[in-house]
């Protein structure tokens, strides 16, 4: 753990303190992916974790009471089993498997992201039924536990439902702060957090809380666009870079 890892991982943990901070809400799972570049994929979920609930934590204040109750129960509950199947599949994963799964989610997000700018996936005409918002839910516990990516998955059904931006992003905070809740315990029992992680996390922490009081500033201050193109380029460096250490 030399200058170039702390380095590295500040900067991808204020990354993630903005985008779940309310700017470039669901890039934040671009912190995980940049650190499984520089330590085993494993401790790179268990390093985020605790700081992605800091994260929650430190936003839900701007945001609280401003959620879409319904919607957001709907993914929470629905996020639970969908938990639990990505602690199944972790058990059977292997290293190299985990870094197939979260580069290919990095460049199919910023696939789905590109195709729906360029007008090729357009926004459902009427909201999601609630199956949908189950079957979100299950999508968006699965690929939490396993790459704290659920973001994209809860945010197809939430967009739409057409909330306002506060909205959105309020409903996300309380969604994944639940989740992230939930995902502790098999956390723990799987060994994915570690005394060294810890350790880590609090050296991180005020990178966390930086990023995260950024994010809500320029959530109600500034535009996006600038923030996106970035977050693509290094998800789809970051993602193919993950492939190929997966494959070879």
């Amino acid at each position: 753990m030399d200058f170039a890892f702390f380095a590295i991982a500040g900067a991808a943990v204020t990354f993630a303190g903005i985008s779940k901070g309310g700017f470039g809400s669901g890039a934040a799972f671009a912190a995980a992916a940049i650190l499984a570049l520089v330590v085993e994929p494993a401790m790179a979920l268990g390093i985020m974790l605790p700081l992605l609930m800091l994260i929650d934590f430190a936003t839900l204040k701007p945001y609280w009471g401003r959620w879409r109750w319904a919607d957001a129960r709907l993914l929470v509950l629905a996020g639970v089993p969908g938990v639990l199947l990505g602690a199944l599949f972790y058990a059977w994963a292997n290293a190299d498997t985990l870094r197939l799964i979260i580069g290919g989610i990095a460049l199919l997000f910023v696939a789905w992201q590109m195709a729906g700018r360029a007008g090729l996936i357009r926004a459902a005409k009427r909201p999601t039924p609630a199956w949908g918002g189950v079957v979100a839910g299950l999508v968006a516990g699965f690929t939490s536990f396993i790459s704290h990516a659920g973001g994209p998955a809860a945010a197809v059904y939430l967009l739409s439902r057409n909330p306002s931006k506060t909205e959105y992003q309020a409903s996300t905070v309380l969604v994944f702060w639940l989740i992230n809740i939930v995902k502790v315990i098999p956390y723990g029992f799987m060994g994915i957090f570690t005394l060294e992680t810890l350790k880590l996390d609090l050296m991180l922490a005020p990178f966390a809380l930086l990023g995260a009081w950024l994010g809500v500033k320029a959530h109600f201050l500034i535009g996006e666009r600038v923030f996106f193109a970035l977050t693509y380029v290094l998800l789809t460096v970051t993602g193919v870079k993950l492939v190929w250490d997966g494959l070879t």
